[in-house]
């Protein structure tokens, strides 16, 4: 018998996002969409590809959302996806052929995004790998408020067709998203006992923007390299700064 296979999707306000993800995956057994309280089309949307469609508005970080969307799965395999990530066909076709493995449980896909439009293959961008497809009872998120982990026992292997990644379509989505994450990176730092300061802020910085255009070539990427380092410098300040006023 044929292994069957579960994505889930966890989102909010992803109406612009969500319709590109699921017509990406409609060969999935089953689709699992859970909601933490969208007030734009994302539900009406969802409910076009998937009757199982739920909503937890309990909002207590990424990792623990997830492992409430994995809650719902009842496939052999589940695959946990991005609103704004997509499934190629190849990508269909290798995880396909993946899932009817018996002897590998946890599966890492290399995952190329783009920023501003353009797809990013240098920067520390690519090959991104994400660890996203298990069977089913073999894993599960960690409570991390932001940057969630899949943990796991044992040995992974790894996928070679990219998931493609469409975040940070402009600089508009840019900047909220620095803002959005520096805050949820803050806290979470500060959950685990760190602190921050201003000489410490602006020393990871600057350490961000060397990493990610110098040591990871980023000036390969051209100017949207020169963006994105200065982007990760911007995220990595902030996040340090916001970690120091939570310390005070």
């Amino acid at each position: 018998m044929k292994s069957t296979l579960s994505v889930i999707i966890i989102v909010k306000n992803e109406e612009h996002d969500i319709r590109d993800c699921l017509e990406s995956i409609t060969w999935a057994n089953e689709i699992v969409v859970l909601d933490s309280g969208s007030v734009d089309n994302t539900l009406s949307i969802a409910k076009e590809y998937t009757e199982k469609v739920y909503t937890s508005t309990d909002w207590q970080g990424f990792g623990i959302q997830k492992n409430r969307a994995l809650a719902y799965a009842t496939c052999d395999w589940v695959l946990s996806l991005d609103a704004d990530e997509r499934v190629s066909d190849v990508l269909h076709q290798e995880i396909a052929n993946a899932i009817q493995s018996t002897n590998i449980a946890i599966y890492k896909l290399p995952r190329l995004s783009s920023y501003c439009g353009k797809f990013i293959r240098h920067s520390g961008w690519w090959p991104d790998y994400v660890t996203r497809l298990f069977k089913r009872g073999e894993a599960s998120f960690s409570n991390d408020l932001v940057h969630e982990r899949l943990v796991f026992q044992g040995e992974s292997a790894k996928l070679t067709e990219p998931l493609f990644h469409v975040t940070y379509k402009d600089l508009e989505e840019v900047i909220s998203k620095i803002n959005q994450y520096s805050t949820l990176g803050a806290k979470n730092s500060y959950q685990k006992g760190k602190r921050g300061g201003l000489t410490s802020a602006i020393a990871h910085g600057f350490w961000a923007f060397v990493r990610t255009y110098v040591l990871r070539a980023g000036f390969l990427d051209g100017a949207e390299g020169l963006m994105l380092a200065i982007s990760n410098a911007e995220a990595t300040y902030y996040r340090y700064l916001k970690l120091f006023y939570l310390s005070k």
